[in-house]
């Protein structure tokens, strides 16, 4: 395999599949037919996923609420994801880990480096719930900041579609698809990969970046082996 150790960033609206909200049971054991593949390998497997499918903060501030408040709001809806995600991964026999940015005992262990690090070399696959814990953070920034605190190979960010484009695909079929970006071409272009807190820590901790479709099957597994699926930034 080409990669030892992964964080894979999954949004929350990836898991409602073709419903309005929520979670789309099917598109959650696609998902986890997936990574159990990529898991099989021996890869050390870690995953931050938003929460977008049940509530996002950004949103509610729009609509009068505050912004922190909302932000936490944001981190709970993620956590219900990561327990509906760890769920259907031990169903189908992986050990997992959920791990959280807020103090929630009764469902999850509190964030600690080094802790995460010894369950990804126990072959253990952990998930990483609540964000960073802070409000004004996305789902990005926590995924390119775990990713830098596990010290993985790379952020693979799996989302609907097959890679950066110079405009949007769905709206502009025109549209130009790149293979290979450095992070100032992406920068200079003004292309929307992450949100710029999560670019700039993967940029200036030299952590490339996947983007890629997570919805066709095998995706996840070709990348691990090398090879050249969706846009890598670097």
């Amino acid at each position: 395999m080409k990669y030892k150790r992964v964080l894979l960033k999954l949004s929350g609206e990836a898991l409602m599949g073709n419903k309005n909200y929520g979670i789309d049971p099917q598109r959650l054991d696609q998902y986890t037919n997936e990574i159990k593949k990529v898991v099989e390998t021996g890869v050390e497997l870690a995953i931050v996923i938003g929460g977008g499918n049940i509530f996002r903060g950004i949103q509610a501030e729009q609509s009068g609420m505050d912004r922190v408040q909302g932000d936490y709001m944001g981190m709970l809806a993620t956590v219900i994801n990561a327990m509906a995600l760890q769920s259907a991964l031990e169903g189908a026999g992986i050990y997992t880990r959920l791990m959280s940015g807020l103090k929630i005992d009764q469902v999850c262990e509190q964030f600690i480096r080094r802790r995460a690090i010894r369950h990804l070399e126990k072959g253990r696959l952990v998930i990483f719930g609540a964000g960073t814990g802070n409000p004004y953070f996305t789902t990005d920034s926590a995924a390119s900041l775990r990713a830098i605190e596990i010290e993985a190979d790379v952020v693979l960010k799996g989302t609907r579609v097959d890679g950066i484009y110079s405009a949007d695909p769905e709206k502009h079929p025109d549209a130009e698809r790149f293979t290979d970006m450095t992070y100032n071409e992406v920068m200079k272009r003004g292309l929307n990969v992450m949100d710029m807190t999560a670019f700039t820590l993967c940029h200036e901790n030299k952590l490339p970046i996947i983007v890629f479709d997570m919805n066709t099957p095998g995706n996840l597994l070709k990348i691990m082996k090398g090879e050249n699926i969706g846009t890598l930034v670097h």
